[in-house]
C-alpha cells in the first residue's frame, strides 16, 4: 500500500475540509481540522483493510474470535498514524495549519468501550494479532455512552455522562444489513416432528443487533482486521398509534427499552432491574456474535461440522460465558445436531482467559431471573449441568460436597466460571502466580478433573501505544543504540542493558524523563491548580479504586511522611509529588471515601508552607487511556502495591516498567515474573507473600490492633483520621475506614493486610529516597528495567496464545 507525501496528504485535507465542512484552511476549525485529518487516515486504512479481508476470507484457514466486553482503545488517530509510519508527515501538515498535532490529538475523546486492565488488554491483544499477521476478529459492545466521565467536586467522586459518540466516530462503518435478532423472555414449547423433539420459543421480546465495524491495524503489517460492535435497535421505532394519542413517552417505550441494551458499560447491579439489564447486555452480546460466526462461516461454503476446526473462539473473563449454551442453541436447534455432536464442536471451539481470584468477582447469575430472561438457554445450560455432574458421580461416587462445589447450577444460581471451563478445551490465567492459584485454590477441583485443560500465559502490553506513540524521545534513543528491531522483536530490547553503567545515556534518559515531568506538571498545574516541582520523585499510582490495590496504604504513607516534615522541616528526604488518578464503581462506597481521604490529605499537604514543598498530592480526575499516556513516561516510581495473591497480572506495572519507572510492589501478579527480570536489586519489593496472606485467611490469627500497639506512628496516622487532623465537614466521615482497619465493620479486621504491610513498605520507601540521592545508581536501575521489559510486550503474549491454544496461520505478505 503506498503512502502519502506530505503535499498529498496535505491536499486530501484540504479537499475534505471543503466537501465535508465547506471550508477552506483559514477557516476550518480544530474540530474540523481533526475531522478532516482522521478522514484521510481512514481512507488509507480502507484501502489495506478491503484488501486484507479479500485475501484472508477467500482462503479456509483457521481465524480467532475475541469475545470481551471491553475493549479499551483510547484515541484511535494517533495509534493509526504510528501504525502508518506517517506521524512526521502529519505533523508538518498541522503546522502548515498552525497548529501542532497533539492539538488535534487532543479533539478526539477516548472511545468509551471499557473501564480497566481487561479492556486494554484486549486492546493490546489486537493490536498484536494484526501486527503477528494472524487472522482476527474482536467482538464487543457499542456503549452510546462509557463508563462514566469522573469529576471531583469538593473531594469527592461524581459521575457525569460520558457521551463519547455525541459527535460520531469517524473510525467506524454501520452494517445494518447484516444485523440479527436477539430474543429474550417467553417460554419454550417441545413439539414431535418427524419423530425428532423441537424445541419452539414463543412469546419473547425481539431487539435488532446491528453490527458496526472498526479497522485495526498492525505496526509494519500487511494485514489489517476488525473489531465488530454490536447496537442495540428496536425492531419498531415507535407506536404510532400512542403517539397520535399524545402518549408520547408510551410511543416511545418499546424502543427505548430495547436500546438501553447498548447504553452504558457495567450498569450498576445492586438492584433487581440493574442485573436483568446486565444479564440481557451478556446475552445479546453473545448471541449476536455466534450467529454472526455461524452465518459468515457457513457463508463461506464450510459444513458446519468442520466449526472447531476452522474458529477458535476465546472468552475474555466470564461476561461472554454464555456464548457457549447459545452456540449450543445454533448448532441444535437451527443446524439440527445431536445433542453429543454438537458439544463435541462447542468444547473444542471455546479457550477461556480467567481474570480474577476473588471470589465475590466471579460472576453468578440468580437461577429465577436466568430462567425468566432465557428460558431456552435455561434448558441447555441445565442439560450441561445434568450431564456434568453425571461425570462427577461416576468419578467420585457419594461425594456430594465435591459435585456441589463443581456443579455449574447449584444453591439457586449459574455459576459462569464453572460453564466457561467445563464448555472449553483451554483455561488459562495471565501470570504465573495467579495460574498456579487458579490450580492449586480457586479451581482446584476442576484441575483435578481437567488435569491438562489449565495453563498459564502472563499478560503482556504493545509497545506501539505505550513507548513508541506516548514516549517518542525513549524510542529515538533506545532505537539509535541498538536499531528499531526490538518494536516487532522485543527480546532484542535487552541489548540496551549494555547501556546501564553509561553516564551519557543515562544524561539523556534523565533528560527525557524531565521533559515528559513538564508536560505532565503543566497539567496538572492547568487541570488541578496546583505547581508541583519537575525535580521530585514523582511517584505514581494509576488504577481502577479498590481496596485491594491498597491506594489507602499509599495514602497512610504519606500522612506518616507529613508528620515526619512537621517533627523535623529539614529532614533529608528527597521532594515527592504523589500522583493518582483512579475511578470508584459509583455503588462503592468504601472506595469513594477512600478517593475523598486522598482529596482531604492533599489539601491538608499542599497548602502548609511548614513542610518547604517536600510533599505533594495531586489526584488527577477521569483517569482514561489518553492520560495514561501522559502520566506514565513522566513516571519515576510505579506504585504496583495490591495485597499479595489478589491481582491477576496487572499490565500498568509492565507500562511504567517500559518507560523506565522503578517498581516498588508485592510479589503479587505480574510483579512476581518482573522481580524475577530484573533481580532483587532493580525493584523494591516489600510485604507479605501470596503464601503468607492466604495462611492469615485460613487461620484466621491476623491481629491489626497487636501491630498498632507496637508502631506509634501508624497508630497516630489511624487516629488522625478521626480526630479532626484532617479537613473535613464532619469529624466521623473518616471511621468507617479507621474502624474497619483496626476492629473490622462487622467482619475481617483489615483484610487486605494495610496495617500487617505498612512497616515493610515504609522501609521500601526510605530505600527508594537512599537511591534516588544516587542518580548514577538510580537512573543504572531505570536502564536495567527498560531493557528487560520485552517479556511484556503483548506480541510474546500473544505468540504463546497461538502455540498454546489458537494455532492460527500467519500472514507476512498479502
Amino acid at each position: 500500500m503506498r503512502s502519502l507525501t506530505k503535499k498529498e496528504f496535505l491536499r486530501a485535507v484540504e479537499s475534505k475540509a471543503q466537501r465535508m465542512f465547506g471550508r477552506t484552511p483559514k477557516r476550518i476549525s480544530k474540530t474540523q481540522l481533526y475531522k478532516a485529518i482522521a478522514m484521510v487516515v481512514r481512507d488509507l486504512m480502507m484501502e489495506r483493510w478491503s484488501y486484507s479481508r479479500e485475501i484472508m476470507h477467500s482462503q479456509p484457514e483457521r481465524e480467532l474470535y475475541y469475545l470481551s466486553m471491553e475493549f479499551l482503545m483510547g484515541q484511535a488517530l494517533g495509534n493509526n498514524i504510528q501504525m502508518l509510519d506517517i506521524a512526521d508527515i502529519v505533523q508538518d501538515v498541522c503546522e502548515e495549519f498552525g497548529v501542532s498535532l497533539d492539538e488535534i490529538y487532543d479533539e478526539e475523546p477516548d472511545a468509551g468501550l471499557g473501564n480497566g486492565g481487561l479492556g486494554r488488554l484486549a486492546a493490546c491483544f489486537l493490536d498484536s494479532l494484526t501486527t503477528l499477521g494472524m487472522p482476527a476478529h474482536g467482538y464487543g459492545i457499542r456503549y452510546e455512552y462509557g463508563l462514566f466521565k469522573q469529576k471531583i467536586v469538593d473531594g469527592y467522586q461524581i459521575e457525569l455522562v460520558d457521551p463519547w459518540l455525541e459527535d460520531g466516530n469517524i473510525w467506524e462503518i454501520a452494517v445494518p444489513e447484516d444485523a440479527k435478532t436477539v430474543r429474550f423472555g417467553g417460554y419454550v414449547d417441545q413439539v414431535q416432528q418427524d419423530g425428532q423433539l423441537i424445541f419452539e420459543h414463543k412469546g419473547y421480546q425481539q431487539v435488532k443487533a446491528v453490527p458496526y465495524e472498526m479497522p485495526v491495524l498492525g505496526y509494519k503489517s500487511p494485514i489489517a482486521n476488525t473489531l465488530h460492535l454490536w447496537g442495540a435497535r428496536a425492531t419498531k421505532h415507535m407506536d404510532m398509534n400512542l403517539f397520535g394519542q399524545g402518549k408520547y413517552i408510551d410511543a416511545l417505550e418499546e424502543k427505548e427499552l430495547a436500546e438501553v441494551i447498548s447504553k452504558v458499560l457495567y450498569p450498576e447491579d445492586n438492584h433487581l432491574e440493574g442485573k436483568a439489564l446486565r444479564l440481557k447486555q451478556q446475552y445479546f452480546f453473545a448471541s449476536a456474535s455466534m450467529q454472526d460466526i455461524v452465518s459468515t462461516f457457513k457463508a463461506r461454503g464450510n459444513n458446519i461440522l468442520d466449526l472447531a476446526n476452522k474458529v477458535v473462539i476465546q472468552i475474555n473473563d466470564t461476561h461472554p460465558a454464555l456464548s457457549i449454551p447459545e452456540l449450543m442453541r445454533i448448532l441444535v436447534d437451527e443446524e439440527g445436531l445431536g445433542w453429543d455432536e454438537a458439544w463435541q464442536i462447542t468444547t473444542n471451539t471455546f479457550a477461556y482467559t480467567n481474570h480474577t481470584i476473588m471470589e465475590e468477582a466471579l460472576e453468578k447469575w440468580p437461577a429465577d431471573l436466568f430462567r425468566d430472561l432465557l428460558p431456552r438457554l435455561w434448558d441447555i445450560v441445565c442439560e450441561i449441568n445434568e450431564r456434568f455432574t453425571r461425570e462427577l458421580w461416576d468419578r467420585y461416587p457419594g461425594d456430594w460436597d465435591r459435585i456441589a462445589r463443581m456443579a455449574i447450577v447449584a444453591d439457586n444460581q449459574v455459576k459462569m466460571a464453572h460453564l466457561c471451563i467445563v464448555g472449553s478445551f483451554s483455561v488459562n490465567g495471565v501470570a504465573q502466580l495467579h495460574s498456579d492459584l487458579l490450580k492449586e485454590m480457586v479451581f482446584k477441583d476442576f484441575h483435578e478433573f481437567y488435569p491438562d485443560k489449565f495453563i498459564g500465559i502472563t499478560n503482556g502490553i504493545t509497545f506501539r501505544r505505550f513507548i513508541l506513540h506516548s514516549n517518542p524521545k525513549l524510542t529515538h534513543l533506545i532505537t539509535g543504540k541498538i536499531g528499531d528491531g526490538w518494536i516487532l522483536e522485543p527480546m532484542q530490547l535487552k541489548e540496551f542493558a549494555q547501556y546501564s553503567k553509561d553516564e551519557e545515556i543515562q544524561a539523556v534518559l534523565r533528560d527525557i524523563r524531565l521533559q515528559n515531568k513538564l508536560r505532565l506538571a503543566s497539567y496538572i498545574e492547568k487541570h488541578n491548580g496546583i505547581k508541583v516541582d519537575p525535580n521530585s520523585i514523582f511517584d505514581v499510582h494509576v488504577k481502577r479504586l479498590h481496596e485491594y490495590k491498597r491506594q489507602l496504604l499509599n495514602v497512610l504513607h504519606i500522612m506518616a511522611l507529613y508528620n515526619r516534615l512537621l517533627d523535623n522541616p529539614d529532614l533529608d528526604v528527597p521532594p515527592r509529588t504523589f500522583i493518582f488518578g483512579a475511578k470508584a464503581a459509583p455503588g462503592y462506597r468504601m472506595a469513594k471515601l477512600i478517593i475523598k481521604l486522598i482529596h482531604s490529605v492533599s489539601e491538608t499537604i499542599n497548602h502548609d508552607p511548614r513542610i518547604q514543598d517536600k510533599l505533594k498530592v495531586v489526584f488527577l480526575e477521569n483517569y482514561r487511556v489518553s492520560l495514561a499516556e501522559l502520566i506514565i513516561p513522566a513516571a519515576d516510581v510505579s506504585e504496583q502495591i495490591s495485597t499479595a495473591s489478589k491481582e491477576a497480572s496487572g499490565t500498568g506495572n509492565m507500562k511504567f516498567m517500559l518507560n523506565g519507572a522503578l517498581t516498588i510492589g508485592t510479589l503479587d501478579g505480574a510483579n512476581v515474573e518482573i522481580h524475577e527480570e530484573v533481580g532483587d536489586d532493580n525493584i523494591f519489593i516489600f510485604g507479605l507473600t501470596s503464601d503468607e496472606v492466604n495462611h492469615y485467611y485460613q487461620n484466621g490469627n491476623y491481629h491489626p490492633e497487636d501491630i498498632l500497639d507496637q508502631d506509634p506512628e501508624l497508630s497516630l496516622v489511624l487516629e488522625q483520621l478521626i480526630n479532626g487532623f484532617l479537613p473535613v465537614e464532619h469529624p466521623d466521615m473518616f471511621r468507617e475506614i479507621h474502624d474497619g482497619l483496626k476492629f473490622g465493620n462487622g467482619g475481617m479486621a483489615d483484610p487486605y493486610f494495610v496495617i500487617e504491610d505498612f512497616a515493610s513498605y515504609s522501609d521500601a520507601h526510605r530505600r527508594i529516597d537512599e537511591t534516588y540521592k544516587q542518580p548514577k545508581l538510580w537512573w543504572e536501575k531505570a536502564i536495567i528495567n527498560i531493557a528487560h521489559a520485552g517479556r511484556f510486550s503483548s506480541d510474546r503474549t500473544i505468540a504463546e496464545y497461538n502455540e498454546k491454544i489458537w494455532h492460527l496461520p500467519r500472514f507476512r505478505t498479502l
